[in-house]
């Protein structure tokens, strides 16, 4: 699999977002996503996406954690390209087991303790999603964090052994808002509140000026540690 990921990225790596979506879109059709976190960059790729072909699955995790103003960017989102955004949610019973023997806010006692609440909450219901897919679509970018500083456009997910795109890989925070702002796409508020990154709202908070754009999410952890697990190599 790694040398069909080289000869990707050789052959198609070097093109442009919109011209790197077409072609998976169109070689792995039926077995292509995006998984959308609703961030300015996946944002921008329903909007190219829904240019190409409006049929492509487009879905998001709901933690039960959410800032409402999330909740709220899903209906405008799904108006405003006239597609209905898949929706996964954890397994109820997980959770309350969770709740009952960690407590409800289990994310701040240790690094442990809040990799189990992702695991439960975002890990297992991306397992669902993923089911008949070859290929996820990510906003990630390189800038966004030193945990990402060597992706690839086009890379093999071990962990979920699927080929995971990232067409916006070398785009830089500007150009991800200027084209939000060409295109009228639309967006979380937060994001005019300083909030770069957003995700559960107990894990979430605005960063200062300064910081890194990563900094508001799992503050309280060192830099190097704070990603969910979607995305191990």
């Amino acid at each position: 699999m790694q040398e069909i990921i080289r000869r990707l990225n050789e052959s198609v790596g070097s093109k442009g977002a919109t011209e790197l979506l077409k072609y998976f879109l169109t070689e792995y059709k039926g077995h292509i996503a995006l998984a959308s976190s609703l961030g300015l960059e996946d944002q921008v790729l329903t909007d190219m996406i829904c240019q190409i072909d409006k049929t492509t699955p487009i879905f998001t995790l709901d933690t039960g954690r959410l800032f409402p103003e999330t909740y709220d960017l899903i209906h405008r989102t799904n108006q405003k390209f006239g597609i209905r955004m898949k929706v996964y949610f954890p397994e109820s019973s997980r959770v309350e087991s969770m709740v009952h023997s960690k407590g409800i806010n289990l994310f701040y006692q240790s690094i442990e303790d809040r990799k189990l609440c992702c695991q439960v909450r975002k890990l297992e219901p991306l397992q669902r999603a993923f089911a008949d897919l070859k290929v996820w679509i990510c906003g990630l970018r390189r800038e966004q964090s030193v945990t990402r500083a060597d992706m690839q456009p086009v890379e093999w997910d071990m962990a979920n052994q699927l080929i995971k795109l990232n067409p916006l890989m070398d785009w830089s925070e500007k150009r991800v808002k200027d084209y939000v702002e060409a295109h009228k796409v639309p967006y979380n508020p937060l994001h005019d509140k300083g909030f770069p990154s957003i995700g559960c709202q107990p894990c979430t908070r605005a960063i200062l000026p300064g910081e890194e754009i990563r900094a508001g999410r799992w503050w309280w952890e060192s830099a190097e540690t704070r990603e969910c697990g979607l995305h191990k190599k």
